[in-house]
């Protein structure tokens, strides 16, 4: 063999080798024919929007009754409180105010979940950050939310905004606040971001600065924690759902607690079989023949 068919014969071993090694090409996925059901639900249903703008019109009937009667305490829990012996920051001669997640509470984030249903790769921080960013143009209002909120104002409740977008955006968000029709928005003052305390995600921090301030007497949000951490302090799936039944929660909905409806994202899309169905209240299709 003469050298230079040794040398082809040699680089062809040398690219059949390195093909081997390589890692396997994924195939090219097209994007789902349509968005995920939660997405469909939130989005797009008459269903959904007719129960944010009944929990809108519920929160903003309760505020305006609650600010006439002028409650000795507010609906914020205080300090060394739990779930199941709740003591709430007094309010004294503060002035009101009502308190607000921002995403899927009063501002839903079309833009960004237009992409991540096109792009079927789930949540991405990078990609959220540039949401927050530029973001501003693609965003709408929850059904509801801009009449509540300017009816709370007109009422002389302030409305104030305590969310997990990132203080480094405040800018941005309070940008799309505005793009949203729902006012004005001033950090530090009526809007509390992640990275204005220690605390990350939590938003107890914040809110107990909200109610050293305010008289705050009704929240909204679309998550549990956006009324109190304590709801996420590692408990179970079970155990967090009994929280939210029992007496002394249970006085707290619809009565300075509104929840907002998100199937899209959050802590409440967790659990398994065990969690989520009671091994009592399992069902099979009965056999041939069994009645």
């Amino acid at each position: 063999m003469s050298a230079v068919a040794l040398r082809a014969v040699t680089v062809a071993l040398s690219l059949t080798m390195l093909a081997a090694c390589a890692p396997p090409t994924r195939p090219f996925a097209p994007p789902p024919a349509n968005p995920p059901a939660g997405m469909q639900y939130l989005y797009g249903s008459g269903e959904a929007a007719a129960l944010s703008v009944q929990a809108f019109a519920m929160l903003a009937s309760h505020a305006t009754a609650m600010a006439k009667a002028r409650p000795a305490q507010s609906v914020v829990l205080a300090s060394g409180a739990s779930l199941d012996q709740p003591r709430f920051v007094p309010c004294g001669n503060k002035p009101f105010a009502a308190v607000f997640d921002v995403d899927e509470t009063v501002l839903l984030n079309i833009g960004y979940e237009y992409h991540d249903a096109r792009s079927g790769k789930g949540y991405d921080e990078a990609a959220w950050d540039a949401w927050e960013r530029t973001g501003a143009a693609a965003v709408s209002p929850v059904p509801g939310a801009v009449a509540a909120l300017a009816h709370l104002r007109e009422e002389g409740i302030t409305v104030v905004f305590n969310t997990n977008r990132s203080a480094a955006n405040a800018a941005a968000t309070a940008q799309a606040v505005r793009a949203a029709g729902l006012g004005e928005a001033v950090h530090g003052q009526t809007l509390f971001l992640k990275g204005d305390d220690t605390l990350g995600s939590g938003k107890d921090g914040r809110r107990a600065v909200i109610a050293g301030r305010y008289c705050v007497i009704a929240m909204g949000g679309d998550q549990l924690g956006d009324f109190s951490d304590l709801f996420n302090a590692g408990q179970s799936v079970q155990a967090r759902r009994a929280a939210t039944q029992a007496p002394a929660m249970a006085a707290l909905w619809g009565k300075g607690w509104f929840v907002l409806p998100n199937p899209v994202y959050g802590s409440g899309l967790k659990g398994g079989f065990d969690d989520v169905f009671p091994m009592n209240k399992r069902w099979a299709l009965p056999a041939d023949g069994e009645k």
